[in-house]
């Protein structure tokens, strides 16, 4: 979503690297610059407005200016002044010393409520020893209560279900009760939405609040509509109280100034981010690390935590054990790339990676999409076993029959087994560098 934007700056900072001095004026005309950055992406006026006036405060007249790399230090006056209007009070999900702790959804329809519910229930179970209970309360759009349920069996969260015409205050109190009673850590409810903000709504929402007294009440909301989720934010904060924010839809292709100015308007910290469709596609929110992939600095403790979350240490470390014997193979190569499919779209993963926004003119789009992965998990699924364990058998024919199964071409063969060779020189030289072994590379 911030693509346009952080190239922008990189632009900006980029010339302001390249000189040895900077003078009050240098930095009044590269604050423009970023005013105007910022502006088109769509961040709130005031916001731009006080975040330029503040970094130009402290960088004008001081020993910014004078001491060594001043450029670099201007930049990192910009990153505290972005993490500073990224945050706003507690940014974690609060828990409530009795359980379970009540986690109420809201927004408006098509912000993806339904959906940010099964995946925050997700996130919650793979990093708490407890399950999570889904309530849903949504009985205004139609078979909304049969998707949630459907999303649930895909990871196996439990689902309180109850039979039609009971009023939704009474599915609440019911639905709390089913948690205490089940000991549950975390009681998720998702309730219903509308096209806009109403009274009906309101007093729906208002209603389910009191019944189930949630410590945490989220408006999920979608990034990419501007500054109108600034606006949805304020409206509901005001009738309902929020604790915090859940922003969808990060992987879209907007300009992405809400994300930016959410939190500086209204107050209300944001606490998770939606990164894509899939139900693992869900990050805990932190202002430090997004101010730094904005301004492409990388993030690298997200990029670490993501990995901890897919790559298992047994079978890493069987992994390594295989290369000190020369027997990686392709299967081994097969289940290292599902890995990294898991952590989510390669893109997103290697904006992660400091300094690889620099080289990302210099990789053609095709070398970085999931696309090219998916082609190489077609062509070995249609090796047999012993192809796969012994990828120097593949002679002509057997290349050509992989190719027509897997609807690729035998230059498309060629190509994967050359890199695999590659892959396996290079793992095989990893893995007897001292005091660097492959289980160590697997954490980075």
């Amino acid at each position: 979503m911030f693509d346009v934007l952080s190239e922008k700056l990189a632009g900006i900072f980029h010339q302001l690297g390249n000189k040895g001095r900077l003078t009050d004026s240098d930095v009044s005309e590269t604050l423009k610059e970023v005013r105007i950055a910022l502006l088109e992406a769509d961040v709130n006026f005031r916001v731009t407005r006080d975040f330029t006036t503040r970094i130009q405060e402290k960088a004008t007249g001081s020993q910014v200016l004078t001491g060594l790399n001043p450029g670099a230090q201007v930049v990192k006056l910009v990153h505290e002044e972005m993490t500073r209007i990224l945050t706003a009070g507690n940014h974690k999900l609060l828990s409530s010393p009795s359980l379970p702790t009540t986690v109420m959804l809201v927004g408006l329809q098509g912000s993806g409520k339904t959906t940010t519910a099964v995946k925050l229930a997700s996130l919650l179970d793979r990093s708490n020893s407890h399950k999570s209970l889904l309530l849903p309360l949504d009985f205004q759009r139609p078979a909304a209560v049969e998707q949630l349920r459907l999303l649930a069996n895909q990871v196996n969260a439990l689902v309180y279900l109850e039979g039609n015409g009971s009023p939704v205050v009474t599915v609440a109190s019911n639905g709390f009760a089913k948690a205490r009673q089940l000991g549950v850590q975390w009681l998720i409810a998702d309730t219903a939405g509308r096209l806009h903000v109403d009274q009906e709504l309101m007093l729906e929402l208002e209603a389910i609040k009191a019944s189930i007294n949630p410590q945490e009440i989220l408006l999920v909301v979608d990034a990419m509509t501007g500054q109108d989720a600034v606006r949805v934010a304020q409206e509901f904060n005001d009738r309902i109280g929020l604790t915090g924010i859940i922003l969808t839809k990060l992987d879209g292709d907007a300009r992405g100034g809400a994300a930016l100015s959410i939190s500086a308007v209204t107050g209300i910290p944001v606490k998770y981010l939606g990164v894509g469709e899939k139900i693992d596609n869900l990050e805990s929110f932190h202002p430090d690390r997004m101010a730094s992939r904005i301004l492409g600095m990388g993030d690298v403790l997200s990029l670490v935590e993501k990995a901890q979350n897919v790559f298992d240490l047994e079978q890493t470390q069987e992994i390594e054990k295989k290369l000190r014997r020369a027997t990686f193979d392709l299967q081994d190569f097969l289940e290292q790339l599902r890995a990294v499919q898991r952590m989510g779209p390669l893109g997103q993963i290697l904006e992660m990676i400091p300094g690889f926004r620099k080289l990302k003119g210099q990789v053609s789009s095709e070398e970085i999409e999931d696309g090219k992965l998916k082609k190489i998990e077609a062509i070995i699924l249609s090796m047999t076993d012993r192809e796969r364990h012994y990828p120097e058998i593949l002679n002509g024919s057997r290349r050509r029959r992989i190719a027509t199964g897997s609807g690729t071409t035998v230059q498309d063969i060629n190509q994967l087994l050359n890199q695999f060779r590659q892959v396996q020189k290079l793992m095989k030289q990893m893995s007897k560098t001292r005091g660097r072994g492959i289980k160590d590379l697997s954490k980075i």
